[in-house]
């Protein structure tokens, strides 16, 4: 998944049999599904739910038949709900608000987790005896809440700087060597429009977008000290992109993942903040084969992790819990990222098995080390209202960057403490 919701992919109300193969047992979203259940010789049912459509939905149903083969005495059906973030984890809290034990499994968006784990939605982890050290450290926090684990990362996706190879020789280490370097291969290649494109829309992209600007500069999102010189840089210079430098446009102020993804793989953009998905798009365009991807600045990412987490009303937690071990074991995660583009959770799958076959996971895996996570606070959806509006106001002209940052910060401190 990218910041929310993945680009070019459309709501719907109701996905039939035919988004996942018909090896695996699925419950149309409309309807509310059942508890998991156990049979006379001990079958297990494990219901799950996700939102994965073409090749993400095709690996899932991959990794679940090859699971049920492994474990005769479970079985999984799968629920899939809206591929919409928003509905999908609307959907999701009606179930557990209804304190429905189905579904036992669920796909948990980070920012959503310390959330659901205060409303005692989520399985505290340490009843399973969950071991979490194969994870990417970074990757753990979001599923973590006063001290206790609650969810655990399937994929983590994270948000860097991509750069045309044969335009840019040595990726910039500063925000100055951006700009020049974005300036250059504008006068160099005249089929470039703009020197970087990045999420600037009201939405969490633009969040996600500022915090790898802000890395970058040696800022960080803490919603108890926003206003920092150092974020002040960063937003000066989120404007400046536009209106200064003129290497970004105006029109990013609707553009999210997809318009960004759109305009680096067809050749008009130098740069572009994004995630890894970008890489499976340039097949057949202008930038195969010429796409790199760092840290901004040399020290800017954003870590978006979506997590597995159990009800804590299933009956089946142990069930549950070894069907999340398998998802997220070494081979699955490499299987997963070569057929679905979701880079993993876990360390050991970045791998030379898994450069071997795509180069650019250890691109990946270099900003995943120094990516961070939105905060993590049950209140965080507040934050994000708050911090929307603002850096909108500043790359829609409508606010000046130090007044902008100065007046929402208490209004995102406030909203943080609930």
């Amino acid at each position: 998944m990218r910041a929310f919701t993945s680009p070019g992919r459309t709501p719907r109300r109701c996905i039939t049999a035919l988004a996942l193969a018909a090896s695996v047992s699925l419950i149309a979203a409309c309807g509310t599904g059942g508890s998991g259940s156990t049979s006379s010789d001990g079958t297990q049912t494990v219901n799950v739910a996700l939102t994965g459509l073409g090749e993400e939905g095709k690996a899932t149903n991959a990794a679940i038949k090859a699971f049920e083969k492994a474990n005769p005495k479970i079985k999984v059906k799968v629920q899939v709900l809206s591929t919409d973030a928003t509905q999908y984890q609307q959907q999701i809290q009606q179930r557990l608000v209804a304190g429905s034990g189905a579904p036992d499994v669920f796909k948990l968006d980070g920012i959503y987790g310390a959330a659901f784990a205060k409303s005692g939605w989520l399985l505290d982890l340490s009843k399973v005896k969950a071991d979490t050290s194969k994870f990417l450290p970074s990757s753990l926090t979001a599923g973590q809440y006063e001290g206790k684990t609650y969810a655990v990362p399937w994929f983590a996706n994270t948000e860097g700087l991509f750069y045309r190879t044969d335009l840019v020789k040595t990726p910039p280490t500063t925000p100055d060597e951006l700009v020049t370097a974005a300036q250059e291969a504008m006068k160099k290649d005249s089929k470039l429009k703009y020197g970087l494109a990045f999420e600037g829309a009201k939405y969490e992209g633009v969040i996600t977008a500022f915090m790898a600007l802000a890395g970058g500069f040696g800022g960080k999102l803490d919603p108890e000290n926003l206003d920092t010189p150092q974020n002040q840089q960063a937003l000066q210079f989120m404007d400046d992109l536009i209106r200064k430098y003129k290497i970004a446009p105006s029109a990013v102020t609707g553009w999210k993942e997809g318009e960004v993804q759109q305009a680096f793989s067809s050749g008009q953009a130098a740069f572009a903040i994004n995630w890894p998905f970008v890489f499976s798009t340039t097949k057949g365009t202008p930038t195969e084969g010429k796409v790199g991807f760092v840290p901004f600045a040399g020290k800017g990412g954003t870590l978006g992790t979506e997590m597995l987490a159990i009800n804590s009303k299933s009956t089946h937690t142990a069930a549950a819990w070894k069907l999340i071990q398998y998802l997220t074991s070494k081979d699955v995660q490499i299987d997963r990222a070569l057929k679905a583009g979701n880079p993993p959770s876990v360390s050991a799958a970045y791998s030379p098995e898994l450069f071997k076959e795509a180069p650019y996971y250890r691109e990946v895996e270099k900003v995943a080390k120094v990516a961070v996570q939105r905060p993590v606070s049950p209140n965080y959806p507040k934050v994000s209202v708050e911090l929307q509006t603002m850096l909108s106001s500043v790359v829609s002209n409508l606010t000046a960057p130090d007044k902008a940052l100065s007046d929402a910060a208490p209004k995102v401190r406030d909203a943080a403490r609930g």
